[in-house]
């Protein structure tokens, strides 16, 4: 185990070798930008729209709601093709560009050097998806003097979502090249979003089987699942007119998934985590 934290530096050197860093950085201005503006724009298109007290709702939670749960989307997203891009090469590209070898021979090891990987993933990816998180509250704050019901459990379920989705690109990487594995992490980000939807149309529509497809999905790509229960806790004390009209909003489909969430989402990374290891330990390189 000790030479983890050397695996957990190699990793992230290489990342800056490759620029990955500066790419995220780049996005996270433009994305944070654009929220800036289109809260801004939102909140005073609501305050000019809604006079005081002709509507059962309230306009500001509305909005507020709306947008941060637009921001926590589109943190998810930055934080999985982080995720991805620093674990899509980590066993059979670095390996087919020569740079693995070396690296799984004693001290190290093959188990140390992906245990290592996936720690600087997931570490990495959930101090980013904490900061953008935090950038998004403030801007939310200071444009529409809006603030979210809970705060830090959202922002650790963002953290855990791209773990797992880290977990699930160092899993791949054990099979598949970069390009080949980079598809199939964003296929499967992709399905779980899906699943997502899928749920709020059979909650509109009142179709029991599409409910328990999208929570059938959710739990076997549990970084939806903690997605969808981040964007319930943002609303979690709103009741009434302004609770229903959250409900029928775009990010209505959000579900609080209960205390099993967390114990089962541990327990997955430990399964993908074994197959990954499985895999890796019968590989020839």
């Amino acid at each position: 185990m000790s030479g983890i934290p050397i695996v957990v530096g190699y990793s992230l050197r290489e990342s800056l070798r490759r620029r990955v860093f500066l790419v995220v950085l780049v996005l996270t201005v433009v994305f944070l930008g654009l929220y800036a503006l289109g809260a801004k724009e939102a909140f005073d298109v609501v305050e000019r729209r809604f006079a005081e007290g002709l509507v059962p709702v309230d306009e500001r939670e509305l909005v507020g709601a709306t947008m941060f749960g637009l921001s926590m989307f589109g943190t998810l997203f930055l934080g999985a093709v982080l995720a991805a891009f620093l674990t899509l090469s980590a066993v059979r590209g670095d390996a087919e560009r020569g740079l693995l070898q070396p690296l799984v021979v004693r001290p190290i090891g093959r188990s140390t050097l992906l245990l290592g990987r996936f720690v600087g993933a997931a570490a990495v990816c959930g101090a980013y998806v904490a900061l953008v998180y935090a950038g998004a509250l403030l801007i939310t704050w200071q444009v529409g003097d809006w603030m979210p019901d809970r705060i830090v459990g959202p922002a650790l379920q963002l953290a855990g979502a791209t773990a797992v989705i880290a977990a699930l690109s160092l899993l791949g990487s054990v099979f598949l090249s970069a390009t080949a594995n980079g598809i199939a992490v964003f296929m499967l980000f992709g399905a779980g979003l899906v699943a997502g939807l899928l749920g709020q149309i059979g909650e509109g529509l009142d179709s029991k089987t599409l409910v328990d497809v999208a929570e059938t999905a959710s739990w076997v790509l549990p970084f939806e699942a903690l997605y969808q229960d981040g964007l319930d806790a943002i609303t979690a004390d709103s009741s009434g007119f302004t609770e229903a009209a959250l409900t029928l909003g775009p990010f209505g489909g959000a579900q609080a998934a209960g205390a099993l969430l967390w114990p089962w989402t541990l327990g997955y990374l430990a399964l993908v985590g074994a197959a990954a290891l499985g895999a890796f330990a019968r590989k020839d390189l």
